[in-house]
């Protein structure tokens, strides 16, 4: 449920001021089978010589917990892991999964493979938090379920047994938030599904 879209300035805008005394969480959803990629272990692939994960978890720092959903490997910071009851048994199984290990009362839901997303970024997502979440619409109008930011009991209050992630979060009260993007710089929500995102990504890093 869109309850309004928000138009940002500048993406290097400050967040408000109250976001600094805002306590969030991150859910980092890192477990998917990266089938386009020939089932390669997605988040351990490195733009700029950083792995998809670090980059993500150094954009999310702030949070007061990160908790990544996947298989364990080296991270560049302390993390909580947890899995899907089922292993590979899709997002919304993962949210679930990530969620009992969530204390903060706001939270980011990112995926595991955001080479350019930032601190600024997620700061302006956490602000835009108005009833249940904010979400990041990309500049065709799409919605980026997996950078997002939510009230954790809003989450955990949805109809955690969907078998689609759009399904449960389009009935929450959400914001879109929609962020210009400098002419040659990439967007933050550029994910790398396929071996040609990726190497678009390195060419842009």
């Amino acid at each position: 449920m869109v309850v309004g879209d928000v138009h940002i300035g500048s993406a290097r805008a400050s967040a408000p001021a109250w976001h600094d005394q805002c306590v969030y969480d991150a859910l980092v959803l890192a477990g998917g089978g990266a089938r386009r990629m020939g089932g390669a272990d997605k988040p351990s692939r490195t733009v700029g010589g950083v792995s998809l994960l670090d980059r993500v978890l150094t954009a999310c720092a702030g949070a007061a917990t990160t908790v990544v959903v996947g298989p364990q490997r080296d991270t560049c910071r302390p993390v909580l892991w947890t899995r899907e009851d089922l292993a590979g048994s899709g997002p919304v199984a993962a949210v679930a999964a990530g969620l009992e290990l969530v204390t903060a009362p706001h939270l980011v839901l990112l995926a595991g493979d955001l080479p350019f997303l930032t601190p600024a970024v997620i700061g302006q997502l956490v602000a835009a938090v108005d009833q249940d979440g904010a979400m990041l619409v990309d500049d065709g109008g799409r919605d980026q379920y997996l950078c997002s930011a939510w009230r954790t009991s809003a989450l955990r209050q949805s109809d955690l047994t969907s078998d689609r992630l759009a399904l449960l979060l389009k009935a929450l009260h959400t914001r879109r938030l929609a962020l210009p993007v400098r002419q040659g710089r990439p967007p933050p929500w550029m994910d790398c599904d396929t071996e040609a995102d990726l190497q678009q990504a390195r060419e842009l890093a």
